[in-house]
């Protein structure tokens, strides 16, 4: 498997190799599963799904690519039609609030148009501490760390890293002044 390799180890890969289309149509078998349930049904696929699942609250619809490199920590919480794109891993803290509409991406494409053409990809990893926040809409990109109690307003599109306990809100993301 050198394609998931080099998929997880940031290096450029093509995502139609066949053992990647596998794992992804695994991981849309599971996610049909779970997103025909409703709010207190069966959340098994869950468990077949993620890396590390700790029993987070993850309302469907819920979009992944492969979904076994995500891990969430213990308390969180996700609200409808999350889109986790888990090309690399996606690490997320104990207790971190999850908005509706929120995308967590890995996936990258290469600048230049030629690269992009043959289908080329490659991936970073975003990590998420403990006890954060993500307003509805907001999008993380990929490498992105998040430290421990910031605030990401709804909306934002994370392109850099957060410091711990900071709130960022906008297009790109900038870090809000406290009031006087």
């Amino acid at each position: 498997m050198a394609a998931l390799d080099d998929m997880l180890a940031g290096r450029a890969y093509d995502a139609a190799d066949p053992s990647l289309t596998a794992m992804r149509r695994h991981a849309q078998g599971l996610l049909r599963r779970y997103n025909a349930t409703i709010e207190g049904d069966d959340a098994s696929a869950l468990g077949e799904l993620l890396g590390t699942w700790n029993g987070a609250a993850i309302r469907p619809p819920f979009h992944v690519d492969y979904g076994r490199h995500i891990h969430f920590g213990p308390g969180c919480f996700v609200n409808f039609g999350g889109v986790f794109l888990d090309v690399a891993p996606i690490r997320i803290g104990a207790r971190v609030q999850i908005g509706p509409q929120v995308q967590i991406l890995t996936a990258d494409h290469p600048r230049d148009p030629a690269r992009r053409a043959t289908g080329e990809e490659s991936g970073r990893p975003v990590t998420i501490g403990d006890d954060v926040w993500i307003g509805g809409g907001a999008i993380i990109l990929p490498g992105v760390t998040v430290g421990g109690g910031a605030i990401i307003g709804a909306g934002a599109v994370v392109t850099r890293d957060v410091a711990p306990g900071v709130t960022v809100a906008g297009n790109p993301a900038r870090p809000l002044r406290p009031c006087p």
